[in-house]
């Protein structure tokens, strides 16, 4: 029996239901691995032996030129990951959390491939960054290989993968976080796991000149923006609306959607734990917002700092995955 299987399954692998991505191989003989197509962008190509060289990076495969200029890299699947799983994770980071990003990188590629289009998927935070053979690691690279086609699964399905850097001790249900139909293994619970992050506890200062930036783009009718405040905490701890208040009226909006005109790094997460209006500053009447809170990006699916924290203190890829995905197992593309 192979490494991954000892490693991940204890015994027999639940195999999946073959959905080849694109109906593609790659490889000669024995070799079925499969093919994954990234769209690169435009730009001159420089063939070198064993790939080629595009946008200043070098990448493994192959390459094709659309009719109109972009480029698409057909590369081998775990070769692509080979590049991924360290530009998601810190390669240095514990061996069994680098495999838990594999799976979960794996899983989130197949779910969003789309067989009609040119390409599968884009290298960039939209996916997952790909950046080719310069920013491979060999510990990350080693835990792409040992877990080479494996991924999550529900059911008799592929599950669906979401993760973030930290979910700042509460992850997030899919369907609060999206408004989406509830899935039984995307549930809020508590995560102990993330305390290192540097990201765990943060506050903000959002200029009242920013917001009402903001406000002036999404919302001109609430007229000049007087304040902003954080509402409907959801079961994890997270907004889930804003409410902007005008010199005209007042307008209720989706704290994701303020979140991302806000702009993701000056509000790091909604998981907001204090709120208050900055202290007036000369003739502006809203300052603007000093929050306090916990955990960068969604909080929804694997908790990348939870993953490093959960593999220091013994835990399996198998046990991360099962704590972040309640009720999936690992089985086979």
């Amino acid at each position: 029996m192979s490494l991954a299987r000892r490693t991940f399954l204890g015994g027999a692998v639940a195999v999946a239901l073959s959905r080849p991505l694109a109906a593609r191989t790659i490889g000669g003989g024995g070799d079925r691995s499969q093919a994954l197509r990234v769209l690169l962008g435009r730009g001159p190509v420089e063939p070198l032996a064993g790939g080629f060289r595009f946008g200043g990076n070098r990448y493994r495969g192959s390459y094709e030129i659309l009719p109109d200029g972009r480029v698409i890299n057909e590369v081998d699947f775990d070769d692509y990951l080979a590049s991924v799983v360290p530009s998601e994770m810190t390669a240095s980071w514990p061996l069994a959390a680098l495999e838990a990003q594999a799976i979960c990188s794996r899983g989130f590629i197949l779910a969003r491939s789309n067989p009609n289009r040119a390409y599968d998927v884009v290298p960039s935070e939209l996916a997952q960054v790909y950046r080719g053979v310069e920013s491979e690691h060999a510990a990350s690279t080693a835990a792409v290989r040992a877990t080479s086609g494996l991924v999550l699964r529900y059911a008799r399905g592929f599950a669906q993968i979401e993760y973030s850097s930290c979910c700042g001790g509460y992850s997030e249900s899919s369907a609060d976080a999206w408004g989406a139909a509830p899935l039984p293994y995307l549930v809020a619970h508590p995560c102990p796991y993330c305390t290192a992050s540097p990201n765990y506890r943060w506050s903000a200062d959002l200029s009242g000149a920013h917001l009402a930036a903001v406000a002036g783009r999404i919302a001109p009718q609430i007229g000049t923006l007087q304040n902003v405040e954080m509402l409907d905490f959801d079961r994890s701890g997270r907004a889930r609306s804003v409410e902007l208040s005008g010199s005209v009226r007042s307008k209720r909006m989706s704290a994701t959607r303020f979140r991302i005109d806000v702009g993701a790094r000056l509000l790091p997460s909604l998981l907001v734990r204090r709120q208050q209006e900055l202290p007036p500053t000369g003739t502006q009447a809203f300052a603007g917002l000093h929050i306090e809170g916990r955990g960068l990006g969604h909080g929804v699916g694997l908790c990348q700092w939870g993953a490093r924290g959960y593999a220091l203190a013994g835990g399996s890829a198998q046990e991360i995955l099962s704590f972040y995905f309640v009720g999936t197992s690992i089985g086979r593309i």
